[in-house]
């Protein structure tokens, strides 16, 4: 009875001083909310991050006949998600490769895409504004596609559309963590406390919120990262004349690269690195200006160097005389009339890869795992292959009666993507440096290796 007593009494204390000091009323109820594990909601799988990796992870699982029994949880920090088709493009776009259409075809979000639009990308040509040198994607299947242009709100339109009829998922928006205790053991619950006092304990928590990513950093994982200094400015750009525009476009300038993706036979979609104060400075110039120094960067001539120069031919010859020669001619680029309207836009440039993607409980993908350069538009393919290879090794590991978040599973997924994921980061990084270079070693270096890989086919594979 004298305990109880007690208790009462340090229950009153505690509400008349949180009254008095808002900071222990926060303590307080902070701490008594994470220790009541009754009010928790407990989830086999609960996804943090609710953006294009997110959802499809989401939508993948429920699929999945191994995982559809587990209940899963998708966190999205933002509103509901709301699509209305409109006769004007998105700025924000990605060019998807083939295993992204396989995976997004599987989960049947794909039939949803080609009932908007698409533009497959059946040609890419690529070259360098210091030289001649030049290489083309698919010169001789131009019935084949390279890649897929989608807006990204029509892509999360579909991949939604499917998640709404999967009752295993339950969404909830606006979302804000508050705090993530990690289990740091095989078969324990993490926990998981919003800002609007709800909480959930789950056996596997996956990181899919970004490359400021909270569950990494709940993790302690090591994230090697670097700014770029460089922004991408990305618009909606009309061409100066119609065209078939089925080629994806692509400079590399010493600023860094300029592309155009196709839209429409008169529309592309651009996606140009710069530094990142000439991008802000291009934010503000007058459309005429902007339009005037985008066709500069696609074709204003630059100094040649005669070293450089004399290389490219005598390699030229070279090749032509061991009939090595694949017939690529080079295709004149569009120019730009005007941008649409109210389209400019920019976003920093990073890299960024965490050391470990998994850890007892816990996992990560897309970009809370890693960041790289947009020069290839990898980004969010990588992100997807983070997706395929995750549900099949956590369906694996139901089917082999294990749980979810049996760390030599989730070790598998981490050896499966850092193999694939580390070399493709790393050949980027190495693109976006090379290409910033002018000194003439260089030049002639990329220039000689750009044009030898054009002219050899297997090594464009």
């Amino acid at each position: 009875m004298a305990a109880i007593v007690e208790a009462r009494t340090l229950s009153s204390s505690l509400k008349i001083l949180s009254k008095k000091c808002p900071v222990i009323s926060f303590v307080c109820s902070k701490r008594l909310r994470h220790d009541d594990s009754s009010a928790e909601q407990s989830y086999d799988i609960v996804i943090a991050g609710g953006g294009m990796v997110g959802t499809t992870l989401a939508c993948a699982l429920a699929n999945n006949r191994r995982l559809e029994s587990k209940k899963i949880l998708l966190l999205e920090a933002s509103n509901k998600f709301s699509y209305t088709p409109q006769e004007k493009y998105s700025n924000r776009v990605v060019a998807l490769n083939k295993n992204t259409r396989i995976l997004l075809s599987s989960i049947g979000a794909w039939k949803h895409i080609e009932s908007v639009r698409h533009t497959p990308v059946r040609k890419m040509q690529v070259w360098d504004a210091c030289s001649d040198a030049m290489i083309t994607f698919n010169e001789d299947h131009l019935e084949e596609d390279l890649a897929y242009i989608v807006e990204n709100d029509l892509l999360l339109h579909a991949v939604d559309t499917i998640l709404s009829g999967k009752n295993s998922v339950k969404i909830i928006n606006n979302a804000k963590i508050d705090d993530i205790i990690l289990s740091n053991t095989t078969g324990a619950d993490s926990r998981l406390h919003l800002e609007s006092g709800e909480s959930f304990r789950t056996k596997l928590l996956i990181g899919a919120d970004g490359h400021k990513s909270r569950v990494r950093q709940a993790m302690g994982a090591k994230y090697v990262d670097w700014d770029y200094g460089q922004m991408g400015i990305v618009a909606t750009v009309q061409l100066s004349e119609p065209t078939e525009n089925i080629v994806a476009w692509q400079r590399f300038l010493p600023t860094g690269p300029v592309a155009l993706l196709p839209l429409t036979s008169s529309l592309s979609s651009l996606v140009w690195s710069m530094t990142t104060e000439e991008a802000k400075r291009l934010l503000k110039v007058t459309e005429e200006e902007f339009v005037d120094n985008l066709n500069d960067a696609l074709w204003k001539s630059f100094p040649k160097d005669t070293i450089v120069d004399g290389a490219m031919k005598g390699l030229t010859k070279l090749l032509d005389d061991l009939q090595l020669q694949n017939g690529a001619t080079r295709q004149l680029q569009p120019s730009i009339s005007h941008i649409v309207e109210g389209s400019r836009a920019a976003f920093p440039l990073g890299f960024g890869h965490a050391v470990k993607y998994v850890q007892p409980g816990v996992a990560l993908v897309g970009d809370a795992a890693h960041r790289v350069h947009p020069l290839a538009g990898q980004g969010v393919n990588l992100g997807f292959g983070d997706v395929t290879a995750l549900v099949q090794v956590l369906g694996d590991a139901v089917e082999n009666g294990a749980i979810v978040s049996d760390e030599a599973y989730l070790n598998k997924y981490e050896s499966m993507r850092q193999w694939n994921n580390i070399p493709t980061m790393l050949a980027i990084d190495a693109l976006h440096r090379l290409y910033k270079g002018t000194a003439t070693p260089i030049v002639l270096a990329r220039s000689l290796g750009l044009q030898l890989t054009n002219a050899i086919k297997p090594l464009k594979v």
